[in-house]
C-alpha cells in the first residue's frame, strides 16, 4: 500500500511523540503534529494534505462544511470513546472511517475534587497572598455536614459522590433518568433538580452534553442557590447558561465557582471570567493525565495500523 500522510492535532503539551511508537508505521509515511490550536479560518490549508487525522477529545471541531473541503481524509481518529464535535452523519457520507480510543480510570472526578478543596480551602486566594506578604487572609471552610449536589450520579458522579461521603458530607444527587433507587445504591439520596440548587453548599455537574441536557442549568437553578454555595463545572460549558452564571459570580449571590470547561477552548485573554476573584479556572485539565494520553496515543497508533490492515477497530461509524 502506498505511504500516507498522517497529522496529530492539539499537542498542546508537546507529548504525542514519545507517548507511542510511531516507528510502528509503515515506512515512506509521513507524520506531522500541530502543538497549537489551529484557527478556524487555517484549517481547511493546514489539513488537506492528510488522508488521516488524529485530534484530541473536542478541541477542534469536524463539522460538515470542513470535511467537504478535505477531499484526502480517509480516517479520523478521535481520543476517547465519543466526540460529539465530530459530524458523523458527514463522516459517512463521505466514506470517511472515524475510529475512538480508550481512556483510563475517571481523572475528571479527581479534578473535581481538587476545585471543591481549591474553593472551600480557599488555596489559590491564600497562595497568592503569601506570597504578597500576607499570612492567613480569611477563613476556610469545612465539609464534613454539609450538603453535596451532584447534577448526574454516573461513573464520574459516583466517584464524586464517594469522596464526599468519605468527608462526611450529605450527598443528594438529580438527573432527568436518575430513580431513587439508583441513588440508594450508592448511598446517595434522590432529589428533585430545585431542591438541590436551593440547599447544597456545593454543586458539582457531571452530565453528557447533549440536546436534552444543553442549558440545563439556567438563571433559575443559579439564583436558587445559597448565596454561601459554590458551582463546580467539570463537564461541559454547554450545560450552563453563561450569561447568568457571570451574573451570580458578578453580584456575589453564589459563593464562587470551579470551572474547568469553556464555551470557547482555549479560553480567550478578554474574558470576563478572568477578572472575577471568586473563581478557580483550569484549562480543561480533566482528562489532561500522563495514563490518560498514554492509552490515547496508544490506541490511536493502533487504529490506524488497523485501519491500513484492513480491519479497522474502535469504530464510531
Amino acid at each position: 500500500m502506498p505511504p500516507v500522510k498522517i497529522a496529530i492535532l492539539d499537542d498542546y503539551q508537546r507529548v504525542a511523540w514519545g507517548l507511542a511508537d510511531w516507528s510502528r508505521l509503515p515506512a515512506g509515511g509521513e507524520l506531522t503534529v500541530f502543538d497549537r490550536p489551529l484557527a478556524e479560518e487555517e484549517r481547511v490549508a493546514a489539513l488537506q494534505p492528510f488522508e488521516v487525522l488524529v485530534i484530541m477529545r473536542e478541541r477542534t471541531p469536524f463539522p460538515a462544511a470542513l470535511l467537504e473541503r478535505l477531499p484526502n481524509l480517509r480516517l479520523l481518529v478521535t481520543t476517547g470513546g465519543r466526540n460529539s464535535a465530530i459530524d458523523l452523519e458527514a463522516c459517512r457520507a463521505r466514506g470517511i472511517t472515524v475510529c475512538g480510543t480508550g481512556n483510563v480510570g475517571a481523572p475528571t472526578a479527581e479534578l473535581a475534587w481538587g476545585l471543591i478543596l481549591a474553593l472551600v480551602k480557599r488555596i489559590p486566594t491564600e497562595e497568592r497572598a503569601l506570597r504578597a506578604g500576607a499570612w492567613q487572609t480569611g477563613l476556610t471552610e469545612g465539609l464534613a455536614g454539609k450538603r453535596l449536589g451532584l447534577v448526574g450520579l454516573g461513573k464520574l458522579g459516583t466517584q464524586v459522590a464517594r469522596v464526599g461521603q468519605a468527608f462526611g458530607m450529605e450527598v443528594v444527587a438529580w438527573s432527568q433518568n436518575l430513580t431513587a433507587e439508583r441513588a440508594a445504591e450508592v448511598g446517595v439520596r434522590r432529589v428533585e433538580k430545585q431542591e438541590l440548587f436551593a440547599t447544597s453548599d456545593v454543586v458539582s455537574l457531571h452530565l453528557v452534553l447533549g440536546e436534552r441536557t444543553r442549558g440545563i442549568v439556567g438563571a433559575g437553578e443559579l439564583n436558587a442557590m445559597k448565596p454561601t454555595a459554590w458551582f463546580v463545572n467539570t463537564s461541559r460549558a454547554g450545560l450552563v447558561d453563561e450569561p447568568a452564571l457571570l451574573t451570580v459570580l458578578r453580584e456575589r449571590r453564589i459563593a464562587g465557582a470551579g470551572l474547568d470547561v469553556f464555551p470557547i477552548e482555549p479560553l480567550p485573554a478578554h474574558h470576563p471570567l478572568l477578572t472575577l476573584p471568586n473563581v478557580v479556572l483550569t484549562p480543561h485539565l480533566g482528562y489532561v493525565t500522563r495514563e490518560n494520553y498514554a492509552v490515547f496515543y496508544r490506541d490511536a497508533l493502533e487504529d490506524i495500523l488497523a485501519w491500513r490492515a484492513g480491519t479497522p477497530v474502535r469504530l464510531l461509524t
